[in-house]
């Protein structure tokens, strides 16, 4: 069972402001008031509050249920140690989901997707950032060949080659979660919408041997090549699942039109610079030095820490209004589910920036003992 989420108006009246008051942002609420997850102190450095949607659902009940399932799928499909799972269960990736996709209550749907973004964010916390005790990114490029063999079949070698391909699928933790999740997925998605997705990932892992040069070099990118590096590094593919999540499919030529494009991708940017921000402290502590763009800033320009955080947040603010603006013009002029499929990229938006402003994966809790997967 599926209910559509409604984004409730604001804003003026009358006719023609239907769909600009669709993707409008409520006016801010005071810092800490209920429903707006309150500036964040990072030591000396605050995020700033953010322009952006508020979750339009959080169903405490819902996203536990979410997380339970998933730890049953990590435990006893995946294999996963009782520290990984305990991990698992600490970061909220059920609620994650659950707050992202608020027109859709089937746990075992929401569960689909959740499966793929634990597989997705997998690759890199295991793979290249730390996460691992030996990341080893020299190591990334055969590994991300790997990784895409294990979510698109149709490139398995014939036999007697297919065989080792399999084995390895099959001793490799994220490989595992990958193969897993993606059979998983065709249970609600189309061909089409399943090809999308390796589309979006594929192009995240051409960003992720971008970035795997800097860790072998030790460079720190200009500007310029980070941001070129997070237009591509981004939420898409957790993004384009919207659809898939809420029971529909936005048509293959509106989802693929430049202007469409453009606005979901850089709503894709917006939302990982929300994690660049919540992310800080937590990179700082496994790395040493954050491949964010508030890091990339120090770095380049010479600001301080919270000027760069100043800057991300506005970047971050007049992306989020290009998405508003552009989503109201694209729904007016395209189908309805296209409508829907931008309305649910924005209710994304605002799920995502709750998660992250609470999730345990970047906020310790004096009751953990250890860090978040």
């Amino acid at each position: 069972m599926t209910t559509q989420a409604r984004v409730l108006p604001t804003g003026p009246v009358g006719l023609g402001t239907d769909l600009a008051r669709l993707f409008s942002v409520p006016p801010p609420k005071a810092a800490g008031s209920a429903g707006k997850a309150s500036p964040t102190p990072k030591g000396s450095v605050t995020v700033p509050e953010l322009y952006c949607p508020d979750a339009v659902r959080d169903d405490a009940a819902l996203g536990a249920e979410v997380d339970r399932r998933l730890a049953v799928w990590g435990r006893e499909e995946i294999g996963l140690p009782d520290e990984h799972v305990d991990k698992l269960g600490k970061c909220g990736y059920g609620r994650l989901i659950m707050l992202t996709h608020p027109d859709c209550d089937d746990p075992d749907r929401l569960l689909a997707a959740a499966k793929c973004a634990v597989a997705e964010w997998s690759v890199d916390d295991l793979y290249l950032d730390g996460d691992s005790a030996e990341p080893e990114p020299e190591r990334l490029g055969p590994r991300l060949a790997l990784a895409y063999a294990a979510m698109a079949p149709a490139r398995v070698p014939p036999p007697p080659y297919r065989e080792p391909v399999k084995e390895r699928i099959r001793e490799d933790l994220c490989l595992r979660m990958i193969h897993s999740a993606w059979k998983n997925l065709a249970r609600y998605a189309s061909h089409t919408q399943v090809f999308r997705l390796r589309h979006e990932l594929a192009v995240m892992f051409v960003a992720y041997n971008q970035e795997a040069e800097w860790h072998i070099t030790e460079r720190v990118p200009p500007t310029w090549e980070f941001l070129l590096h997070r237009w591509e590094n981004a939420f898409c593919p957790c993004m384009v699942l919207t659809d898939v999540v809420g029971g529909y499919e936005v048509p293959v030529f509106e989802y693929a039109d430049p202007r469409v494009r453009r606005v979901f991708t850089t709503a894709g940017v917006a939302s990982v610079l929300v994690n660049d921000l919540y992310s800080l402290e937590k990179e700082k502590e496994i790395n040493g030095f954050d491949y964010s763009l508030p890091g990339v800033l120090v770095a380049q320009d010479g600001c301080t820490l919270q000027e760069a955080v100043d800057r991300t947040a506005e970047l971050h603010d007049e992306l989020v209004r290009f998405v508003e603006s552009e989503s109201a013009l694209l729904s007016a002029n395209h189908t309805p589910m296209l409508a829907r499929f931008l309305t649910g990229v924005w209710n994304w938006m605002g799920g995502g920036k709750e998660w992250h402003a609470t999730s345990r994966r970047y906020h310790k809790q004096e009751s953990d003992n250890s860090d978040a997967a």
